[in-house]
């Protein structure tokens, strides 16, 4: 990364943190709406996979990978705080200097809260209004998410993460949204087709499954949720953030 890439990382660390100081009900808001666009995206891919389950789930799973990247796309596009992306962003402006590790753990507990406040908002929507008749895909896949051992789980996450942040940092750095686009969904669909873990998505998806599923464990979601929400801590700040800015040319 070049210095002015640096600074752009950096630069994002610090409004967030500026902006949850002084303007929290707005910062609050936007990891609520990225929670509404997880939601959206994850509404979005799982009716695609549902579609094709029985017919072509091969070409079900391509295409429900390519658009829930319409989440991270809607969260640069438009506006958003993803508890994920600010493991990157907020971690690679500590290793700059330029935030506290007290500002990152502030803006990583507040977006986690908020977008489960999102997810939690629009699942309950999308469960009121049927849930497009896709209790059944639920049904088939979340026991089996619930089911992954502990270490895959938790490298599962890491990897996600490393994908993700790699999209969000697209989302800086390229200028163009015709090359965003591209990038991100790219970047999105990597992770969900390879089968990855990502607490937020996670948050939505568990959620839904419980309310239209019976039978699902609580105790299950709960360990997941920690271990992945651990694991893509790990994948956006240390695998990716802590190199890149290591990398970096100073000034």
């Amino acid at each position: 990364m070049t210095y002015d890439d640096v600074q752009k990382v950096s630069n994002a660390a610090m409004s967030k943190i500026t902006l949850l100081n002084n303007h929290f009900g707005k910062y609050f808001m936007r990891t609520i709406m990225a929670g509404f666009f997880i939601i959206a995206a994850m509404i979005f891919s799982n009716v695609v996979g549902s579609i094709f389950s029985n017919t072509a789930p091969v070409w079900g799973k391509l295409l429900s990978a390519c658009v829930f990247a319409l989440a991270v796309l809607l969260i640069s596009f438009i506006g958003g705080e993803l508890f994920t992306g600010n493991n990157f962003v907020m971690a690679f402006g500590a290793f700059d200097k330029k935030v506290s590790w007290k500002d990152v753990g502030k803006v990583w507990a507040v977006s986690y809260v908020g977008n489960f406040v999102g997810c939690a908002i629009l699942g309950l929507i999308f469960v009121l209004a049927g849930a497009s008749q896709t209790a059944d895909y639920y049904a088939a896949f979340i026991p089996n998410k619930l089911a992954i051992s502990a270490s895959e789980m938790f490298f599962r996450a890491i990897l996600c993460n490393f994908f993700v942040c790699l999209g969000v940092l697209c989302g800086i750095k390229l200028k163009e949204e015709a090359a965003k686009v591209p990038m991100i969904i790219l970047c999105i669909a990597a992770f969900v087709i390879s089968g990855f873990e990502h607490c937020v998505a996670n948050m939505g998806n568990f959620f839904v499954a419980f309310l239209l599923v019976p039978g699902l464990s609580l105790s299950a979601m709960l360990r997941s949720m920690v271990i992945v929400t651990i694991g893509n801590i790990i994948g956006g700040a240390l695998a990716l953030a802590w190199p890149l800015r290591k990398m970096s040319m100073d000034q």
